[in-house]
């Protein structure tokens, strides 16, 4: 199949430039590599990626110039209240690195947006982010105004109007020294579902994930410095079917691998070998042809070719998107109230 690049994804880590390099001897590569400045390490379950772009980077892999920080919890669910909780005083900290470069001061002005549709389950993060922070403005209203701003400009289909616009007027009203933006994103690997949280300081294209992408917001185009923070609440059809493939390719080819093996008599339940990812799939090629053994991205693509004209075209949230959304909005705002605080608070 010819080399194209289908998956429509908000994070960098999932760029077909960083996911060709999932090995150790391919990480290192990546971290030799001109324009881009690669590093992973894993705190507790939190695995942290850092990955700097410059400019010859960014014609490498079409990301901005700038630095993107990702956090990823892969063993998070909708009910681990306290996994979530430290995966966002994760963020926290990381924001405060991303930010010491502009030496904000205690009297700075932020300005924090919500993105999104609240009326829209998977893209309320933003919104009802916001409805959480504006708690913070009044501790932080003078008699010659306000230090901490808040607002959540709604989607171009609810007022006819380029979210973009409406941010740039707010920040020429504001003069903020920082704009944080607060949005939902899409994935290409259904495992990081809400289990992730991107910062960048290059700004935010709204919907671009989706395939519905509108003007950009960031430095360039505001002229003050834009952090944008992202959930992946979404992730795109034909992902979804390659991932469900690829799971029972992989248990066929495993069962045929355990086949033969003594131990297989000793199982109790129908399943021993759970790391199915490492079976071969040759042996499948007689049942299912070459593709069995095609790689995942060039299965998304073959899905992606049939649907793209088709009414199954399609992106998808998990089920519980209405309890994570509700504490993913709520933990998001108490970490940006504790980063406000403690910048307000320093000397």
């Amino acid at each position: 199949m010819e080399n194209y690049d289908f998956y429509r994804t908000d994070l960098v880590v999932e760029d077909e430039e960083m996911v060709k390099h999932h090995t150790e001897g391919e990480k290192e590569k990546l971290e030799e590599s001109e324009g881009i400045i690669f590093s992973e390490e894993r705190k507790g379950r939190t695995i942290l990626t850092t990955v700097i772009v410059d400019e010859e980077g960014e014609k490498r892999i079409g990301k901005k110039k700038g630095t993107y920080i990702t956090l990823t919890d892969p063993l998070l669910n909708a009910e681990d209240r306290k996994g979530l909780t430290k995966l966002a005083a994760s963020m926290g900290k990381q924001l405060k690195k991303l930010t010491e470069p502009l030496s904000l001061q205690p009297n700075s002005k932020i300005l924090f947006i919500g993105l999104g549709n609240k009326d829209v389950t998977p893209d309320a993060v933003g919104p009802l982010t916001m409805e959480r922070l504006n708690a913070v403005v009044p501790d932080y209203y003078k008699n010659d105004g306000a230090e901490i701003f808040v607002y959540s400009p709604g989607v171009t289909i609810q007022t006819g109007l380029e979210t973009a616009d409406f941010i740039k007027a707010v920040v020429e009203t504001v003069s903020p020294d920082l704009l944080i933006v607060v949005d939902a994103l899409a994935a290409r690997d259904s495992s990081r579902l809400c289990r992730t949280i991107q910062l960048t300081d290059t700004g935010i294209h709204p919907g671009s994930g989706v395939g519905n992408s509108r003007k950009e917001v960031s430095q360039e185009t505001l002229g003050v410095p834009v952090v944008a923070i992202g959930i992946p609440t979404v992730v795109d059809g034909p992902v979804l079917i390659a991932d469900a493939i690829d799971t029972l390719f992989g248990y066929m080819a495993s069962k045929i691998e355990e086949e033969n093996k003594p131990s297989s008599r000793l199982s109790v339940t129908p399943w021993l070998n759970t790391d199915t990812k490492k079976a071969d799939r040759q042996t499948l090629i007689p049942v299912f042809g070459d593709w069995a053994s095609w790689p995942h991205e060039e299965r998304v693509q073959l899905f992606e070719e049939v649907l793209s004209n088709h009414q199954l075209k399609t992106f998808i949230s998990p089920k519980e998107i209405d309890s994570w959304v509700q504490l993913y909005s709520s933990e998001l705002s108490m970490a940006l109230t504790s980063w406000v605080n403690n910048l307000k608070q320093s000397s």
